[in-house]
């Protein structure tokens, strides 16, 4: 069967994530830009070869002073580590249309394994003639094993910035015949 290559929608997808705040909430975020590549055997996913890259000056969470300390040294270091990758290295089928999807996650120069749970949303065949797949895919990974160190203690003990923080990929890829 041919290997089909997949690209992202980037008008129907986003990156999403949440970290918590002052042990009381949680701080929504995302990156505007971002881009994904999928290739498969046919339309089995789990022969998928996946790779996803953020740009890190693209962090928004809609206020200024905080996204700028996001790309300082204290976190992203944008100037020095401008990207954010992900290469899968397994797919594996858990469920009907559930998957888990072990990679390397790369953010400022270090390299970890992540599991992430990969739900398919459908697969279809659009009106101009393109065949469109949808996913959900949602992961944790923690900041402080990727140099992401920055902190402050509370006077009522905890911390400002949690150091998990959740992950929320919608994606939408497509691809046509021949081209």
């Amino acid at each position: 069967m041919a290997r089909i290559k997949w690209n992202m929608d980037p008008a129907h997808s986003e990156v999403v994530f949440k970290v918590r705040h002052m042990m009381v909430s949680n701080v929504s975020g995302e990156f505007k830009k971002f881009d994904a590549t999928l290739e498969t055997e046919g339309h089995d996913f789990t022969t998928a070869k996946a790779t996803f890259e953020a740009d890190v000056d693209s962090i928004t969470t809609r206020q200024e002073k905080r996204d700028e300390h996001l790309k300082s040294e204290d976190f992203f270091h944008a100037e020095k580590h401008p990207k954010i990758h992900f290469e899968s290295t397994e797919i594996k089928k858990v469920g009907d249309d559930e998957y888990e999807m072990l990679g390397n996650m790369t953010i400022r120069e270090t390299t970890k394994p992540i599991v992430l749970k990969v739900e398919n949303s459908g697969v279809i065949k659009d009106p101009w003639g393109y065949t469109r797949a949808g996913f959900e895919i949602s992961g944790k990974i923690n900041r402080l094993e990727y140099g992401l160190k920055y902190n402050a203690a509370l006077e009522t003990g905890g911390v400002v910035v949690g150091s998990d923080v959740k992950l929320l990929v919608n994606i939408e890829m497509l691809y046509k015949e021949g081209e």
